[in-house]
């Protein structure tokens, strides 16, 4: 089902003074810092991997301060995040003042794993949150766990949802602007008008898998220097380290519209048509393969992760996501009586 914006519709959008428009809407968490305090106890924890890595992820927990309530949130973060991403913190706060426990994790080589880790995430490591879930076993409540994924993760997302994954506790999950077709979305990045856009992520991409942790060979790490886009970086890296043949059939192979037939659990999945960064073309097709358990909503605006709107200071995709998890809430306590 596609949603659009209508006159008191749940979907309505409009944005905050003075984010107006995709670019500051998307600019916004770059201006401003996230919350310093997100009114809870946090705890780290390190979560081995099921491969012969040795990586570990490390995630933070945190728990409201009052008696917890409702599904485990765990938030995945999109490219060059990490838990310290100022949505992600936002979010984090969001859930913890309506008395949930969020797990902030942090994807192999992005922040804090990166000293833990010689892997680095990739648009389709499904694998490595089923681990992350399992390691978070004991803090499941019975209510399960509910997934958030921003940007890539949220494409991520997508690959986890298609598989069997009902050992996993999850009652749903929301993806909040994902590249559910990610060469359409490196393809837009090479425009001429995100210039800017592509240099910035680049850098940060470049940053964590050179970090010493990495342990990348001579030849990898002068690949990697020498790449000039999104697109070429994942040609020269990031497919051939994770067994992909070249960046085009890594893109196929974990597009998550190509996944999305296939999710059991109800998924909200957001974005903007004016995003600059991720095409909304290919949200519209969804509505081609209809899955009884997705909830597509486009909306006009709100640019990359942002949904900065005018009627509050809390961000406008958690408040929708906060209406989509009410009724599973409500369905998880009935069958667990």
């Amino acid at each position: 089902m596609i949603s659009a914006d209508g006159p008191l519709s749940p979907t309505e959008f409009n944005d905050r003074f003075p984010w107006w428009g995709g670019d500051m809407q998307t600019l916004r968490n770059q201006f401003l810092p996230g919350p310093e305090h997100l009114g809870g106890d946090t705890t780290q924890v390190l979560i081995p991997l099921s491969d012969e890595s040795n990586d570990r992820l490390v995630a933070y927990l945190d728990t409201p301060p009052v008696s917890v309530a409702g599904p485990l949130i765990v938030l995945i973060h999109g490219l060059t995040g990490c838990s310290e991403s100022t949505y992600i913190r936002e979010s984090a706060r969001f859930h913890i003042a309506r008395g949930r426990r969020v797990c902030r994790l942090n994807l192999r080589g992005a922040g804090v794993s990166r000293t833990t880790c010689r892997s680095y995430y990739h648009a389709g490591c499904a694998d490595d949150i089923s681990d992350a879930l399992s390691g978070l076993a004991a803090v499941v409540p019975a209510d399960g766990v509910f997934i958030v994924g921003y940007s890539l993760g949220g494409n991520i997302l997508l690959n986890l949802l298609a598989r069997p994954c009902d050992h996993l506790g999850i009652i749903g999950g929301a993806t909040v602007s994902a590249p559910i077709e990610p060469l359409q979305a490196a393809q837009r990045l090479m425009h001429t008008r995100n210039f800017l856009y592509q240099r910035f992520l680049l850098r940060r991409m470049k940053r964590d898998v050179l970090h010493p942790h990495a342990g990348l060979s001579p030849n990898e790490a002068a690949v990697v220097r020498r790449s000039r886009s999104v697109y070429e970086f994942d040609d020269v890296f990031t497919a051939p380290r994770n067994g992909f043949d070249g960046v085009e059939d890594y893109y196929r192979r974990t597009a998550g519209i190509r996944h999305a037939p296939n999710v059991g659990v109800p998924l909200l999945m957001i974005h903007a048509s004016n995003d600059p960064w991720i095409p909304a073309e290919p949200y519209r097709q969804l509505s081609a393969n209809p899955n009884s358990h997705l909830e597509t909503v486009l909306v006009r605006s709100g640019g990359h992760v942002g949904f900065h709107g005018a009627d509050s200071k809390e961000a406008w995709h958690d408040r929708r996501i906060e209406a989509f998890l009410a009724p599973l809430r409500h369905t998880t306590v009935e069958r667990s009586l």
